[in-house]
């Protein structure tokens, strides 16, 4: 397994693409408890800190999209590092002028969240050209990449507490969008990323939306993402009645390390059939491994239905990377793939709302029931729209260019694709 994504790092420019797209989202990634520490630190409330974390989840959500369409209309040097900067600097902003104002704080944070540049859809575009466009090592690079997701964001918080240990929360919020914009400098640079174009697009004011299939998968990755907004808000309440914050580590960290696993052993295999009816059976048994939680039980037990819940994440993600990458408009792919960003992201805000409530009505388990219900509801909708998903699945053809760096250069139906 280990072995397999070892040969997909040796590729040219693969291990830098990767690393430097980690190090480049670490901002985005970091970003909500970074705001909350430096809040905090500065003597604003509970209510101000999460009030300025949610509008930069927000100003991100609405910037993603917007990013990856101009991305995939001017290409990724033009984009990817003026917003790195942009979004740097509304960090700078907040760390200088602290939260002594509340309008300048908004400000800042919704300009640090709305140029958060999308670099997680600009790797998945830049892995066929380079991949060579072969489809099993396109498949097993985003399973890598659903795996790295993982580690990112198990490493993020490590850091933030790490850095305002040595420094301060400024300090923190200054290093890490420093480091951020290194990581997106890194990828612009590289020979891929600058010769990269998009397929030519048709215009269409609706861009990657007007396609019914990757409309269906946003809507189904949104009820996934509100039901792991709800892990975290219901497991902070479990943690309070077992042992406190040390607990609440553990079940965080068990999620992510059965993730892993699930990622490291979905992609250590090629697996046959279409992918759009692998991922109704990966978020079927994705909501299946949610619904243990709700028996609550002592903290060892729960830590590993924590690491259960976690199983079917990475490869569900992996296989709906592949989804998008089918169901995506001629020349809008890294647009579509900013618009699953940003649908999992909603959900997740959504679903840390709904836990809340849902704790103080019913108690830990019934918090814990939001992820089961959201769990089946993004089965359901993947189940209603099969026709949508059924209909319209591209593979992209890669064709190399002269100067030796493969492109996407156009889409094409899957069962030509797959004759060639």
């Amino acid at each position: 397994m280990a072995a397999g994504y070892a040969e997909l790092l040796r590729t040219r420019h693969a291990a830098r693409l990767l690393v430097g797209t980690l190090v480049g989202r670490l901002p985005n990634a970091t970003g909500p408890i970074a705001i909350v520490l430096f809040t905090r630190a500065e003597g604003g409330s509970y209510s101000l800190a999460g009030a300025l974390a949610a509008v930069y989840g927000l100003a991100n959500a609405v910037g993603q999209p917007l990013l990856g369409r101009a991305v995939d209309l001017f290409g990724q040097p033009r984009v990817q590092l003026p917003a790195a900067v942009l979004s740097a600097l509304g960090m700078v902003w907040l760390a200088f002028s602290g939260t002594g104002s509340a309008v300048v704080a908004y400000a800042a944070v919704v300009l640090a969240g709305l140029f958060t540049p999308p670099l997680e859809g600009g790797l998945r575009a830049l892995w066929p050209g380079v991949l060579g466009g072969r489809e099993e090592r396109v498949h097993a690079a985003y399973a890598m990449d659903a795996v790295a997701q993982e580690v990112m964001f198990t490493v993020g918080p490590l850091l933030v507490t790490l850095f305002v240990a040595m420094w301060s929360p400024a300090g923190a919020l200054l290093a890490l969008n420093a480091i951020g914009v290194l990581g997106a400098l890194s990828v612009v640079v590289s020979e891929p990323s600058r010769k990269w174009r998009s397929a030519p697009r048709e215009a269409h004011w609706l861009g990657a939306l007007r396609s019914r299939g990757l409309l269906a998968l946003l809507g189904a990755f949104f009820f996934v993402g509100t039901a792991l907004g709800s892990i975290t808000v219901a497991g902070v309440a479990y943690a309070d009645d077992h042992g406190g914050q040390a607990v609440y580590g553990w079940l965080m960290a068990a999620l992510g390390l059965g993730a892993l696993i699930g990622g490291v052993f979905y992609g250590a295999r090629q697996w046959a059939g279409a992918p759009e009816r692998r991922l109704r059976l990966l978020v079927g048994l994705l909501a299946v491994c949610y619904l243990p939680l709700m028996l609550v039980p002592g903290a060892v037990a729960m830590t590993a239905l924590s690491a259960l819940s976690g199983v079917f994440l990475a490869p569900a993600l992996a296989c709906a990377f592949i989804v998008v990458d089918r169901h995506a408009p001629a020349g809008t792919v890294t647009e579509a793939f900013s618009w699953l960003v940003t649908f999992f992201g909603v959900g997740a805000a959504i679903g840390t709302a709904a836990a809340g409530p849902a704790v103080e009505l019913g108690g830990t388990a019934a918090g814990f029931g939001v992820a089961g219900v959201a769990g089946f509801s993004a089965l359901l909708v993947l189940m209603v729209t099969q026709r949508a998903l059924a209909t319209g699945g591209r593979s992209r053809a890669v064709v190399a260019s002269p100067d030796g760096v493969s492109e996407v250069a156009s889409d094409v139906p899957s069962e030509v694709s797959s004759a060639s």
